[in-house]
């Protein structure tokens, strides 16, 4: 895979996701029972392949959260909860490095990586995103309960949409070569 199309397929990726959460996802009409909200831009994130630079991560990250503020004049709060995703994604990945570790080609996919370590990598860093979030949202400690029910089930929501965007989206790896 050349350097120029696995570029040129991030950048598609980037517009897609960023696309598809200003204009059709945050429009308001699919908050779950006033509590969940879907951070489907997260997945550009979650999905970079794994050999990705940390200062690039972390570049990517604030491109992709500032975009986002952009669009619905959030004043940073999705810059800042997606830089700290991309800050804490290398730790998570160091943290569920497989025995014979990672190839240089691997990515982030749930037929590659299985069921276990996917659920365990998004578990984590999609409430760890949600928590900044919604605590830097609130601006103050003050309804903790409120804040951590909204994160509880926008996790859950999230997760199921990126659940289903790897299924549909990202092929099954045919073997190791």
């Amino acid at each position: 895979m050349s350097l120029a199309w696995t570029i040129g397929r991030q950048v598609l990726l980037f517009v897609l996701y960023v696309s598809v959460y200003v204009l059709l996802l945050d429009n308001g009409s699919v908050v779950l029972f006033g509590l969940g909200w879907n951070f489907f831009y997260l997945g550009f994130l979650l999905f970079l392949p794994i050999s990705t630079p940390v200062a690039l991560q972390l570049a990517l990250g604030f491109v992709l959260g500032f975009s986002i503020d952009i669009a619905h004049d959030t004043g940073g709060l999705h810059a800042a909860a997606a830089v700290l995703l991309a800050y804490l994604r290398p730790w998570v990945l160091r943290l569920l490095t497989p025995r014979d570790g990672y190839d240089a080609q691997d990515t982030v996919n749930i037929h590659q990586m299985g069921w276990q370590w996917f659920l365990v990598y998004l578990g984590v860093l999609v409430t760890l995103h949600h928590l900044a979030f919604f605590f830097l949202e609130l601006g103050s400690l003050q309804h903790p309960l409120v804040t951590l029910s909204r994160v509880g089930v926008s996790v859950l929501y999230t997760a199921v949409v990126m659940l289903i965007v790897q299924l549909v989206l990202f092929p099954v790896r045919r073997g190791r070569g």
